[in-house]
This record gives C-alpha cells, sequence and structure tokens, in this order.
C-alpha cells in the first residue's frame, strides 16, 4: 500500500486534533490518516498531550487564555525530546503486489453508512462530474465527487478553504499530482484547474466560502454555477 505525498500539516492536525475543524473538514483529515500513518501518529500524540494537559485541570478552574499556548509549548518539548520522525515516503501508484485497500475506508464509511456508492443518486454538476451531497451548512458544502478521465474543473479560486482528499484514481493541477490519500488545500491564494487522471478520480471534498470562477468565460457564469 502505498502512503500518501500531500499532507494536511500541522495548523490542520492540530485544529482536528482539538475540534476546532467543522464536521466536513474533520471528516476530510479523518479520512486522510487512514492512509497515512505519520499524519495518524501525530493526531495520537496531539490527543494525548491534550488530554494530559486538561487532566491537570481542577473540575472548577477555568481554562486560562494562554492554555493553547501552554499545550503547543508543551508539545514542542515533548517532540524535542524524542527522535526524528521519519517522513512519510512519496505516493506510488499502486501495483498488483499491493495489498488491497478498500475504496471507501474508514471512518468515512461507517458516516456513510456502507461503502456500496453505485445504489446512491449522483447529482450533476458538469459534463463528466456528478457528486452525492453529504453534508451542508452555513457557506460549507461536503461531498463526494466522481469525474470521468481527462476531466476538467474550470479555472476558479476560493472563498474561504477547500480540503480535498482522494479515495481512488486521481488528479493533477498547478500545484501537483494527487493520488490516493493524498490531500490538496485550496485557499483564496490558489487559483487553479484540477484535471482528473485518464481512469478518473473519486475524491471527498469540503468547501468552505464557496468557489469562485476565474477562467474569461467562467467569470460570466459564476452566478449560475453549483460548485
Amino acid at each position: 500500500m502505498s502512503l500518501p505525498s500531500h499532507h494536511p500539516g500541522d495548523t490542520l492536525l492540530i485544529d482536528y486534533a482539538g475540534g476546532g475543524l467543522c464536521e466536513g473538514a474533520a471528516l476530510v483529515v479523518a479520512t486522510h490518516t487512514a492512509y497515512c500513518p505519520g499524519c495518524r501518529r501525530m493526531v495520537g500524540e496531539m490527543e494525548a498531550v491534550g488530554g494530559a494537559l486538561l487532566d491537570g485541570i481542577e473540575p472548577d478552574e477555568t481554562l486560562s487564555p494562554d492554555g493553547l499556548e501552554a499545550l503547543f509549548a508543551r508539545i514542542d518539548r515533548e517532540e524535542a525530546g524524542r527522535p526524528p520522525r521519519p517522513p512519510c515516503q512519496p505516493a506510488a501508484r499502486p501495483t498488483a503486489a499491493d495489498a488491497p485497500r478498500p475504496l471507501i475506508p474508514e471512518p468515512l464509511r461507517s458516516y456513510l453508512g456502507g461503502g456500496d456508492l453505485e445504489s446512491r443518486r449522483w447529482r450533476f454538476l458538469q459534463p463528466g462530474i456528478r457528486c452525492i451531497d453529504l453534508k451542508a451548512g452555513p457557506n460549507v458544502t461536503t461531498r463526494l465527487v466522481r469525474m470521468k478521465g481527462g476531466v476538467a474543473v474550470p479555472q476558479h479560486t476560493h472563498g474561504d478553504m477547500e480540503l480535498t482528499v482522494v479515495l481512488d484514481g486521481g488528479f493533477s493541477d498547478e500545484l501537483g499530482s494527487f493520488q490516493p490519500g493524498d490531500v490538496a488545500i485550496g485557499d483564496p491564494s490558489i487559483d487553479h484547474r484540477p484535471v482528473s487522471d485518464p481512469e478518473g478520480c473519486l475524491c471527498l471534498a469540503t468547501t468552505i466560502g464557496g468557489l469562485r470562477l476565474t477562467g474569461p468565460i467562467g467569470r460570466l457564469f459564476n452566478r449560475f454555477m453549483d460548485f
């Protein structure tokens, strides 16, 4: 089984471990950790340190405003005392010798109530792209997205943040190539045009703040597009 080469990063992992992400973003990060033992280990360590910090607080004691800074400092101290963590290895395309990987890993499988996607209704987004809406909230959407091979998403940027984890196949954009387990992070500084690999792509994406089309034609259709 190959390992991801694109990760959420320390800030998102800390927010996830501390319960600071919205439901959709937390689901994307949790799904990534199913593929990545390095990030999974980091989350476990962060949760353990946070739990120990909270255990040291008396029941009637209020957590001080600098409690988060204290948590970060403690994580830094404990990390400094450990031998360096081996980096996650670059992802490689699966081969016939690789152990089979479930198409829908936990915890996403339980969130969906099972891994059978064919019996579900896929909604049309654009030619070659369909989705299953999972969660919607104020300015947030979370969905499974299935793209046929070689299909391009219109050039766009982001209102706030978009997190996408690849489940099967892959895609490429101006930031690189993304394979199963990889997390792509979009924000207002990124203007890109993802294109699915020849075999297509299945991914889980959560979008906070919506998308804004930026191509010369796309700008005309911003009010009509449902991304």
